[in-house]
């Protein structure tokens, strides 16, 4: 499995192209499996959930439609999306098994940190409770959306390391209105993407297998 890490900032629909080209090939057997790491300018994409109603400020940012699964999401620098193409015919053909595996691939993660992160049954995404703000607070920390093609997976995760949280206002957030969104920033942790990399590389392996750095 290869790991590729792009320290420029990515243009969206380029991106969504060679995801969409790699898991092609992956599927028919002539490429590896791969992790992507990389950051977007700022922009919202709209899963196949989306809700007009869900895209606030429509002019703010451009926004994309895209076939993952969810609804309305914010990209930005400071960010940290994964792309993962994973075959999961050679693994575990269930798309709740591996919604599960990358929410505790996050968790993992930010315990790295002492960041108690935690999934729920009702929404997709890690969360992280806010006792800070009121005994029954929660503020999303990372969003999960993913599309399976011949049971090779497309999109993945998006962490906030140090995104500005004031872009998200121009949308309702997976569609979630009861809760908002922080970041490992906004939680006191500064640190910078090359070293949360190191902890989502260290925190994938035990729970996906092990990973090579992409040939230059």
């Amino acid at each position: 499995m290869v790991w590729r890490v792009t320290d420029s900032l990515v243009d969206y629909q380029e991106a969504e192209a060679e995801m969409e080209a790699r898991a092609t090939a992956i599927a028919r057997g002539e490429a590896d499996e791969l992790v992507w790491l990389l950051e977007h300018p700022p922009l919202y994409t709209a899963g196949t959930s989306a809700k007009t109603a869900d895209l606030v400020e429509p002019e703010r940012f451009p926004v994309h439609r895209t076939g993952r699964g969810g609804q309305y999401t914010y990209h930005g620098p400071g960010q940290r999306i994964a792309y993962v193409m994973l075959d999961l015919n050679r693994r575990r053909p269930d798309l709740r098994a591996y919604v599960a595996s990358l929410e505790a691939w996050l968790i993992a993660t930010l315990d790295a940190y002492n960041i108690r992160a935690e999934r729920r049954e009702d929404r997709v995404g890690v969360w992280v409770r806010r006792p800070d703000k009121g005994p029954t607070v929660e503020d999303k920390i990372a969003a999960i959306g993913i599309r399976v093609r011949r049971w090779v997976s497309l999109h993945g995760i998006s962490l906030n390391v140090e995104p500005d949280l004031a872009h998200f206002s121009g949308i309702v957030p997976c569609g979630v209105r009861e809760h908002g969104v922080t970041s490992l920033a906004d939680l006191g942790r500064i640190v910078s993407l090359p070293e949360v990399d190191m902890a989502l590389r260290a925190a994938f392996e035990p729970i996906f297998g092990p990973t090579r750095d992409e040939a230059p």
